[in-house]
């Protein structure tokens, strides 16, 4: 087996590293089984050792890989688990992402046959300069943070927030440090606020250092970041920002009529 140089030449661990990469996507191994030894590799790529071992640190780095002394190098198995962003959540439900979001998390991890748990926390902060302008609101006024810390299967998940204006929180519900019965919706929804609309905003970042410590992840792995501003008829109503690890969930959209269809 040899490895292409391509269009632009690359140091030949990298196009190693590629080589294995797409092997993985492809299925050639499955999560927690364990890569050839390094003899092998070097025998299947005509390679030196140095080569293949660098290689394979490309993929520890990114997550892809990792490795146990004494046993060898594994698939790491981080199952990714779909999360509909918007649309029906299952072909036989009605409703979309913006009614009952904690809802919604449930019944994915139940579909997928796995345990999703959630650790709850309330604060008051100073507003982002990003979360100020969505909001219509000066940085640095007081906002309430309502933070959920999700894990499946005892594994971080995601860290969700959502923010609100502290005049919309105070004397409900939303400034208690446990869940709402029914969700925040339905404190919002006893206000007169709401919902009938959002705009996502994605972006794919590295972790900070609280953030890689929670998630605990691969140091290559990024963070799926994403900030939904919801809106009722009078103007915004709360920025919901999650972040996620990119190597265990994917978010799924649907546009249009589906008819049930699941995207």
């Amino acid at each position: 087996m040899t490895i292409s140089s391509g269009g632009v030449p690359s140091p030949k661990y990298q196009r190693l590293a590629a080589d294995l990469r797409r092997r993985i996507g492809e299925g050639e191994w499955r999560d927690g089984s364990a890569l050839p030894v390094e003899t092998e590799l070097e025998q299947q790529y005509g390679v030196a050792r140095n080569t293949v071992r660098l290689a394979v640190d490309v993929l520890v780095n990114e997550g892809r890989l990792v490795r146990l002394q004494g046993k060898g190098t594994f698939l790491r198995e981080h199952p990714v688990l779909d999360h509909r962003a918007f649309g029906p959540l299952l072909p036989s439900q009605r409703g979309d992402g913006l009614a009952a979001p904690s809802a919604v998390y449930l019944a994915e991890a139940d579909q997928a046959g796995r345990r999703l748990t959630a650790e709850f926390e309330m604060l008051i902060v100073r507003a982002r300069v990003d979360v100020a302008e969505r909001l219509g609101m000066r940085p640095g006024e007081a906002v309430v943070v309502r933070r959920q810390l999700r894990l499946l299967d005892r594994e971080p998940y995601s860290i969700e927030e959502s923010h609100y204006r502290a005049g919309v929180a105070a004397g409900t519900a939303l400034m208690e440090p446990d869940p709402v019965p029914g969700g925040d919706e339905a404190v919002l929804a006893e206000l007169g606020r709401v919902e009938v609309g959002a705009v996502d905003l994605l972006v794919a970042r590295m972790p900070g250092p609280e953030e890689a410590q929670w998630f605990q992840g691969g140091p290559g792995v990024p963070l799926l970041v994403q900030t939904r501003v919801t809106y009722d008829l009078r103007g915004p109503v709360r920025v919901i920002e999650t972040r996620y690890s990119a190597d265990r969930c994917r978010l799924v959209y649907g546009l249009g009529e589906l008819d049930g269809r699941d995207p």
